[in-house]
This record gives C-alpha cells, structure tokens and sequence, in this order.
C-alpha cells in the first residue's frame, strides 16, 4: 500500500507502538509464568540471582508490530531471517541446544539475506563476505549482552543512529522503521538498567545482531550511507567482541565458549559495577554513533581519518586497561 495509507503521521505512529507494546510485554514477562524461564548465575554470569531472559521476546514482538504501520520496505528474507533467529533462539534459551545448530541457523539467515540482497547486483563474493560479516554480527552481539543495560542501550542509540542517518538522507519510512527498534529498546532499559530485572536472552541479542549487519547493508544499497557507517555505529561492540576473540583465539582458548575476558565484563568485575560501566558505554556509544553521521556528509579523506581515529582511541583504551587488569591480579 501507498499514498495516504502511509502518511508520515501514520508511520510515526509505529515508534510509539513498539515502546508501548513492549512495555506492556516486558511488564507481563516479568510478573508472568506462562514465559518463566530464568537465567541462573554461573562461573561465567556477572549476575548474582536468577534473572528472567525472556525480554527479548517482548522487545521483538514490539518492533515487529509496529513495522505494520510502515510501507513493506524489507525483503522477505529480512522477515524469514527474524522469525528463524527467534526461535531458534528461544529454543536455545529454554533447552541449550547444540553449538552447530545455532550457527546453522545464523549462517542461513545470513547467507539467505546476502544471496537475495547483493549477489545478482555485487556479485557472489561481496555477498559471501556480507554473510560472513552479518553471521559475526549477530554473534558479538550475543557476546556483547552480557551486563545490565549494554545490549539494550547500543540497540537504543545505535539503531537511532541509523534512523538519524536515514532521516537526514530523506527516506522517513526507514528512519521510522530504525526509530521503532531504538523505541523497543527503550522500552526494554526501563527494565533492563541495573538493577536488571529482565535479560534479552538469545531471543533478544541474536536478532537485534542481525537486523544491525542487515539493515545496515540496506541503508548502503539504498544510498542513504557509505559502507563504513553501520561499523562505526556498532564498533563499540564490534572492537571489544573482535579484540577479545582475537586474544582468546591467538592463546588456544576456546573461544565459542562463555567467559568474563570482554572488556565490558572486566570493566564490571574491576570496581566500575554495572550502572558505570554502562553509563561509560554510552558516552562512547554515542560519540561513535554521531562522528559516523557527521563524517557521512564530508568527503573521504574525513571519514577515513575518522574510522582511523576510532581504531586507534580503541586501542589505546584497550591497551591501558589490558595494564590496569594485569597490575590488578598481580597485586592480589
């Protein structure tokens, strides 16, 4: 449908709908027992009680929602993709199932989405990098959801990011459609900020991970963005989870395996806490986000000069807190 079924008055109807849906679902799911499944602390968890991680069936089901108040923008696998990343997901949720059947199922929504998206127009090998990159995406986000209000607030500021940056290129509908995830989400923090009384789960992350890598390749096919922006959006993320499994990896670790080696998680376990940690997250969340809007619209030896900048801000605070950690444990 066209025309005045999707006015923008209509459209800006769906950001409201996603918050207040999820709100509802979020407030259900966490005094509720039809969805009571909880997340027990472990060696690994920085939590110290039973939590539910059910919030991210509320928060998908509020974007989902209010995508019904925008013209269908996105193509079928996008649809096909969210709907088998959630249950999947759920599924490992309530059941822990294997490791390869998760992949399976991330590496197939990834490769379906590339396949129809890019590989008529850019040719099968920029399609078979996009589902690479996309399946790491939705992975490190998983990886990322680890501490009180982190996941909730890079999908807050970083799909609104997207939306900002669809907005100023002029394409409402897919601004709205990026305002309504960072809507969900803020629906999901009220909750979700420490003290956490509800987690994501599979169910939350990994599709949120996925819709990032996805709807960030769109906006470039669209023009709306360079290639690099969907990056610098998420690099808070896509720096911490990259660094820390190159380190596990290059030390023989297991890393498809849960630990506390993140920097987000030795942040926490160092004195910072949860609250201050995320709060920390934000500033850098929020730089990272608004540097990519404004590089975007200059040419590009500044967005170079931006990305390398970000690399090596990342570095240095990695490098520093690496010291700070090792210093720590030896005076123990």
């Amino acid at each position: 449908m066209t025309g005045l079924s999707f006015s923008l008055a209509t459209m800006s109807m769906a950001p409201l709908v996603a918050f207040t849906l999820t709100l509802g679902l979020i407030r259900w799911l966490i005094k509720g027992t039809a969805l009571r499944i909880l997340d027990h602390p472990n060696a690994r968890s920085l939590h110290v009680q039973a939590i539910p991680r059910t919030g991210g069936v509320g928060l998908i089901s509020g974007i989902l929602a209010s995508w019904a108040f925008l013209p269908p923008l996105l193509p079928l696998s996008i649809w096909m993709g969210v709907i088998l990343l959630v249950l999947v997901s759920f599924a490992d949720d309530v059941l822990s199932l294997p490791i390869w059947v998760r992949l399976l199922a991330h590496i197939i929504a990834a490769i379906c989405f590339s396949a129809e998206l890019l590989a008529g127009e850019h040719g099968w090998l920029m399609a078979s990098i996009a589902a690479v990159a996309i399946t790491w995406m939705l992975n490190l986000y998983n990886f990322m959801d680890g501490s009180d209000g982190l996941a909730g607030g890079m999908t807050l500021i970083g799909f609104g990011a997207y939306g900002c940056a669809a907005w100023l290129a002029g394409n409402e509908p897919f601004a709205m459609m990026n305002f309504s995830i960072a809507a969900a989400a803020a629906a999901f923090l009220l909750f979700n900020f420490h003290p956490a009384r509800i987690f994501m789960g599979d169910a939350g992350a990994i599709p949120l991970g996925f819709l990032a890598a996805a709807l960030g390749v769109i906006g470039w096919t669209d023009g709306l963005w360079p290639l690099w922006l969907p990056a610098l959006v998420f690099f808070p993320f896509i720096a911490d989870a990259s660094v820390t499994l190159a380190k596990r990896a290059l030390h023989g670790d297991k890393f498809w395996q849960a630990h506390r080696e993140h920097y987000y998680q030795r942040m926490v376990q160092s004195g910072l806490g949860h609250r201050n940690t995320a709060l920390l997250a934000y500033i850098l969340m929020l730089a990272a986000a608004a540097s990519a809007i404004w590089a975007a619209g200059h040419d590009v030896v500044i967005q170079l000069g931006v990305g390398v900048a970000w690399t090596g801000i990342y570095l240095v605070m990695m490098g520093m807190f690496d010291r700070l950690w090792a210093r720590r444990w030896d005076s123990l």
